[in-house]
């Protein structure tokens, strides 16, 4: 059937088109810049799609159009019958050329075909895309923030920024919050305390500035501050770039209680009082709790005229260390399924 098709005019028809297309980019850009690969790889899309619909070939087709255009450009890479299927559905993601060359365009084709790959809904495709712009994140870190569902966190916390921050900045600075926060590069047992998750962030340092997302520079971790003749440390401090204040998050491997947001709310006055400088905007405090309830947080935030939010975290669990010795391990488990396979 493919061969038959090959031998029609329409296809043929096709194969040149889709031919100049590709000598045209490569005049134009050598296929250097990003967009106009991308650009080139929706148009070919594009016209798969529109042949296959009108013409209603199968998916062979794009098999031996992949070895036509194979040989036709030996040294081009791109041209296999896989990332032609994915132009395909690249292009039948995003019919409107418009946001192809505005949006979609200024990332990557690897970063395009993992999006089409692992998220579904146009929305949360586009939200991902523009995160990727503004954000710079590498195919990996994209990936990751995908599996993590960062989309449906994101902007998720409890917080009271509408009624203590201006609105462009409270806008921005719920947006940058998330619930809940995933901190599955720590393992941590059920009975490990706050400075062990101080420490294991510490030490996943790289990570956590990921997870906290753009704009968070680090200052330092139990930051002293002097108050009435008696000495407080702060568990985390940050700056944040972009809002230009200072950011305390306070670790809590508890529930949430009323009382941490008191504690925050005087963390954040000393903070503005002894460390803001006068061109900063009002500091904001952040409570990393293992879970909370909604209720008491929307309360204990009510009246208070400080900045601040409430998340939970995610870790993974690790096993006791007197349990640890009575399972088996990696290599026992092997070898038992090498004797069930041998019997």
């Amino acid at each position: 059937m493919a061969d038959l098709i090959a031998n029609s005019h329409s296809y043929r028809d096709l194969l040149a088109r889709l031919k100049s297309q590709i000598r045209t980019a490569q005049v134009r850009a050598a296929l250097a810049v990003n967009q106009q690969l991308v650009m080139l790889y929706w148009g070919i899309g594009r016209e798969i799609l529109e042949r296959q619909q009108s013409e209603g070939w199968g998916s062979k087709v794009v098999e031996r159009l992949a070895q036509d255009l194979r040989a036709e450009f030996p040294d081009m890479g791109g041209l296999s019958r896989t990332n032609l299927l994915y132009m395909r559905a690249f292009a039948e993601a995003w019919p409107d050329e418009v946001i192809v060359q505005q949006l979609v365009g200024q990332i990557p084709w690897g970063h395009n075909v993992r999006v089409i790959d692992l998220v579904k809904d146009r929305e949360e495709r586009l939200w991902y895309i523009r995160a990727a712009i503004e954000q710079g994140w590498s195919r990996n870190v994209l990936v990751m923030q995908i599996e993590s569902g960062l989309y449906r966190r994101q902007g998720k916390a409890i917080t009271n920024f509408s009624a203590t921050l201006p609105a462009p900045q409270s806008d921005l600075a719920r947006q940058l919050i998330k619930d809940p926060y995933n901190f599955d590069f720590l393992t941590l047992t059920s009975a490990a305390q706050e400075r062990d998750l101080e420490r294991g962030l510490l030490v996943h340092l790289r990570q956590f500035l990921v997870e906290l997302g753009t704009g968070f520079a680090f200052v330092g971790s139990q930051v002293p501050l002097e108050v009435g003749g008696e000495e407080f440390k702060l568990d985390l401090l940050f700056y944040h770039l972009k809002l230009r204040c200072f950011c305390v998050i306070d670790l809590k491997m508890k529930p949430f209680k009323p009382e941490y947001a008191g504690k925050m709310n005087f963390y954040l006055a000393a903070v503005d009082d002894l460390l803001r400088h006068p061109q900063d905007q009002p500091s904001i405090g952040l409570i990393l709790c293992r879970t909370k309830n909604r209720i008491i947080a929307e309360y204990a935030l009510r009246n208070l005229s400080t900045p601040m939010g409430i998340s939970e975290f995610r870790h993974l669990e690790q096993l006791p260390e007197q349990l640890q010795g009575t399972l088996p391990t990696i290599e026992e488990i092997e070898a038992e399924l090498g004797r069930v396979e041998i019997s």
